[in-house]
């Protein structure tokens, strides 16, 4: 299979590589903080382009990548390759790995360890993890103190989720609004540079806002929060699984993607395509020296001189090199040029 070298992307904006010191200015500023998810280079050159703030590998690519039927299964290994090649699609915008379900909990070890792995490894600036009980703000606290920028997470975590009654929001008694705001404030005083809120209601957010002094970024917690994040395959309507509430899609990529693929096969079949325009040619001198040495007769010289592309292109046979320095030209071009052939 075929892939050209990259070539450096023009960033119009040539905007300065965001820090965290600059992260929490944008929320004195009231200036909305976008953050989305990612877990390839191309998906990562799109969030690029865009502008976004944020991105985070976050474990639901399990889900929306791997296949797993939920967050839980996805391993630290995989994780790190998730985020290694979104670190490469990126310049910009503040990169933040997520810690998968059972790499931090047993211990303070195993959490700087662990976020350790994917500072050195991936080149993220940041990890994520859920939970704001007491145990989970210790972790959060020893990552911190190794020198660690920690986000927190918390109202619904879903690699717990079953121990929270399944995926619902979270606070909508007194009771758990008040231990929300607890652990809110646990977190901000362990040292996490921002908190994720997570399907919290909109007036418990409001009301928690007040006592934060760290960004917060809201999926499904309202609009009071610092700033918003939605996976990128919900945003973009390519995954066809569970849809929360609060994942509004702005395409449906999806059916882009299929009615390309179903477009490919049918040419494909047809032998529509390749097309003249996508074929190489040997000079007309060099094919019958060839042909001859192989015991063959030039002439059919397969689907891009057939008669159905002939038809639609009638100078195709002409723009053959018919010479060995046209076909060097042709063939020394750079890559893009050499595409568009």
């Amino acid at each position: 299979m075929s892939a050209y070298p990259r070539t450096a992307s023009s960033h119009a904006d040539q905007r300065k590589p965001l820090t965290l010191p600059a992260l929490a200015a944008m929320r004195a500023r009231n200036e909305p903080i976008v953050m989305v998810t990612a877990y390839d280079y191309p998906s990562a050159q799109i969030a690029e382009t865009a502008g976004v703030d944020l991105v985070l590998v976050g474990d639901s690519g399990a889900m929306t990548v791997l296949g797993y039927p939920s967050t839980v299964e996805v391993t630290v290994d995989e994780m790190l390759i998730l985020t290694a090649a979104v670190r490469r699609g990126l310049r910009t915008p503040i990169l933040v790995g997520d810690l998968p379900f059972g790499s931090y909990e047993i211990s303070d070890a195993q959490a700087v360890a662990t976020a350790q792995r994917f500072v050195k490894e991936t080149g993220c600036a940041a990890v994520k993890f859920e939970g704001g009980h007491p145990e989970a703000v210790q972790r959060a606290r020893a990552m911190v103190r190794a020198g660690i920028p920690v986000m927190g997470h918390i109202g619904l975590t879903p690699q717990t989720a079953t121990a929270l009654g399944g995926f619902k929001p979270q606070g909508v008694t007194a009771q758990r609004a008040s231990a929300i705001l607890e652990e809110a404030l646990a977190l901000q005083e362990a040292g996490c540079f921002a908190i994720v809120f997570e399907a919290i209601p909109t007036e418990v957010t409001e009301i928690i806002m007040t006592r934060l002094d760290v960004p917060v970024i809201g999926i499904g917690a309202g609009p009071a929060t610092d700033g918003q994040v939605l996976v990128f395959h919900d945003l973009l309507g390519i995954y066809d699984g569970f849809k929360p509430k609060f994942a509004k899609r702005f395409a449906d990529v999806r059916r882009a993607m299929t009615d390309a693929m179903n477009a490919y096969a049918a040419e494909v079949r047809t032998g529509v395509f390749p097309g003249p325009e996508h074929c190489y040619h040997i000079p007309s001198g060099e094919l019958a020296e060839f042909a001859e040495a192989a015991g063959l007769v030039p002439g059919d010289q397969g689907a891009c001189n057939s008669p159905q592309h002939e038809d639609s292109t009638p100078s195709a046979a002409a723009k053959a090199p018919s010479s060995t320095a046209e076909l060097q030209a042709e063939t020394t071009s750079t890559p893009d040029t050499l595409i568009g052939k």
